[in-house]
């Protein structure tokens, strides 16, 4: 575990050359749909991710995750259900600072963030089995395993399992967060 803490900032277009800096990495997107991207994918994505913050209702959260001032990744929280009171939480790491626990420190503020300032039900989050280390990520942040579902991704070496874990409201322990307060 890293010894300085991970803060999320509401994601902006000026964060796009940082995000860029892995998503233009094949090992960083290797179980994504998207990537290696382009610096124009790369700035549209980043450019609806900040658009998405004024939509109303609001389903989509997307911050950028910092190490000081460094941006070493990001996380997303996309609400998919309003009436079932769910959502999906998704999370990468810039390759360089892999294995330093930042994934899940993502991960827990965006429990949070769905938990405690959301009011969700349920969270879950998929992986490709072959992710170890995202599987991992899930399994430390106290999701529950849920099983394997078959062909959902598209990807380059061809069609991706998803393993998908969940956590329930009840499950949830709030521990220390730090999103960075709305300016």
């Amino acid at each position: 575990m890293n010894q300085r803490s991970v803060t999320l900032d509401k994601i902006t277009l000026e964060d796009w050359p940082a995000i860029h800096s892995w998503a233009c990495l094949a090992e960083a997107c290797r179980y994504q749909t998207w990537g290696p991207n382009t610096e124009d994918e790369t700035r549209d994505f980043v450019e609806g991710a900040v658009k998405a913050w004024s939509d109303s209702p609001q389903r989509r959260f997307s911050y950028v995750a910092r190490l000081g001032r460094d941006v070493v990744g990001m996380g997303e929280l996309r609400v998919r259900s309003d009436i079932q009171r769910q959502a999906e939480v998704s999370y990468v790491v810039h390759p360089r600072v892999w294995g330093q626990g930042i994934g899940t420190e993502i991960g827990q503020q965006l429990l949070a963030c769905g938990f405690g300032e959301l009011g969700l039900h349920r969270i879950y989050g998929t992986c490709d089995p072959r992710n170890l280390g995202s599987a991992r990520v899930l399994a430390k942040l106290g999701m529950t395993y849920e099983g394997r579902l078959r062909h959902t991704q598209l990807i380059r070496d061809g069609w991706r399992d998803s393993l998908i874990f969940s956590l329930l409201e009840e499950e949830w322990r709030p521990a220390a967060q730090s999103i960075a307060p709305d300016e």
